[in-house]
């Protein structure tokens, strides 16, 4: 038996250990792991044989849609036969129960639905489709972590559809190290993909993530599947985002928009509606910014809150919108308007517990700072979108038709934003505020 020294992190293997990765540079991250050469793992014992491409017949592209119109819409319609999907996102953030109820709109499938509950019990996944009310007359509850185990199965019983929940908990016998390790998952992974294609059922796996927010062994499993979906949002809010950012069998630029409630993950056909109904009006510090989550425009609140400090260093925070763009916009305010900054503290949250990453949010933020500095309340029927940049011009940003035209579904007549085309203008039938320097 020979051992290898395998990094948790990237993947990449050593011959001995060292104490930083010489392939991704972490430390203390290379496991010791065992490794038979004498075994090949393999789903099937057969060896595939070099096909013409000219005799080969068209894959089969029927879609089976969960019924779940918003993870329909991520995944691009439905799953399709052979499609292998990874499902990643933080500890509590309903992945699982997501998946069950995926699972419940398949149930008119012919063929059993398989959820292999590594991590679970039987009874605890009975137990929250008790609390969910979700009845599955075709589900099957197979609690196996040995992956040479579920190909046995799955070749007796061919299913319609099979959900791993989660990859770490899978074992195979070819290797040692513990479940969860990077030889471990890379294995596992790869036996029941060649499976799932082979036989033509989708697989769907969970996946951890690691502190850094990444899935564990991210790239080892990404080049691996079909799709990968990522299940986003703040643990004390109820919204959730899923996202794409890997998709063979349809576009990365789709999201699914859900709320968490008592009876699950429920779709929310129109999140700008969802996400302003609890703002105040007149109240400064207080602004609505167009958001573009894949392909669809979101309306959601900008808050920000300046108050005189009490100690000599002035505190900066931002929930939901990247701390480092936020220190540089006031020093931006700082600069070109010359607003004093230096004694505030200044904090700046996006409503509803979603991300703002984008650029596009930038000049919302910066007039939300200025709003509560100068305790002045902006119009409540003011859109704004721009990126700022360091000479505090104010740039153009994608998808200004699309932002505008969803401002104006919910009653926005006024958008302040960069330059944008006349024809533009004349099209939205909106009022636009140009903005084209912060001076």
């Amino acid at each position: 038996m020979k051992s290898i020294y395998i990094c948790q992190q990237c993947g990449a293997s050593s011959p001995r250990w060292e104490g930083r990765c010489p392939s991704c540079g972490s430390w203390n991250a290379l496991v010791e792991t065992a490794v038979d050469k004498n075994f090949r793992a393999s789903s099937e014992a057969t060896r595939p044989q070099p096909q013409k491409l000219t005799d080969l017949s068209p894959l089969d592209l029927r879609r089976f849609p969960s019924g779940i119109g918003e993870f329909d819409r991520c995944i691009g319609g439905g799953l399709v036969g052979g499609e292998v999907v990874l499902l990643s996102g933080e500890p509590g953030i309903g992945k699982s129960t997501l998946l069950l109820q995926v699972l419940k709109g398949f149930d008119s499938l012919s063929g059993p639905l398989l959820y292999v509950c590594g991590e679970e019990s039987p009874l605890q996944v009975k137990s929250r489709s008790q609390r969910l009310n979700l009845q599955v007359d075709r589900l099957v509850l197979y609690p196996e972590t040995r992956v040479e185990f579920l190909v046995e199965y799955l070749l007796a019983h061919p299913p319609a559809l099979v959900v791993v929940d989660s990859i770490q908990a899978v074992t195979t016998e070819s290797l040692g190290g513990s479940a969860g390790s990077i030889g471990q998952v890379r294995e596992a992974a790869y036996i029941l993909t060649q499976l799932a294609k082979n036989k033509n059922f989708p697989l769907i796996m969970v996946g951890h993530v690691t502190k850094e927010g990444g899935i564990a062994g991210p790239k080892v499993l990404e080049h691996l599947v079909d799709a990968v979906l990522n299940l986003e949002g703040s643990q004390p809010g109820s919204f959730r985002i899923l996202r794409a950012t890997k998709n063979r069998f349809g576009s990365v630029r789709e999201v699914g928009v859900f709320e968490m409630t008592t009876q699950g993950l429920i779709g929310v056909a129109n999140p700008s509606d969802r996400f302003l109904e609890e703002r105040l009006i007149g109240v400064s510090g207080s602004v609505v910014t167009v958001l573009v989550e894949g392909l669809r425009p979101v309306l959601v609140e900008v808050q920000a809150l300046t108050t005189p400090t009490a100690f000599g260093l002035p505190r900066r925070t931002a929930s939901g919108f990247p701390i480092n763009r936020l220190l540089l916009l006031i020093a931006v305010l700082e600069k070109r308007l010359g607003l004093k900054l230096q004694s505030q503290d200044i904090y700046v949250n996006i409503a509803a517990g979603l991300r703002a990453d984008e650029p596009a949010v930038d000049l919302a933020v910066c007039l939300a700072i200025n709003s509560s500095l100068k305790d002045l309340p902006l119009d409540s029927k003011v859109a704004v979108f721009g990126e700022v940049g360091l000479s505090g011009e104010v740039r153009q940003v994608s998808l200004i038709d699309e932002r505008s035209a969803e401002a104006k579904r919910l009653g926005y007549q006024n958008i302040i934003s960069p330059k944008v085309a006349n024809t533009l203008k004349e099209a939205a039938n909106m009022a636009f505020i140009e903005v084209r320097r912060a001076s």
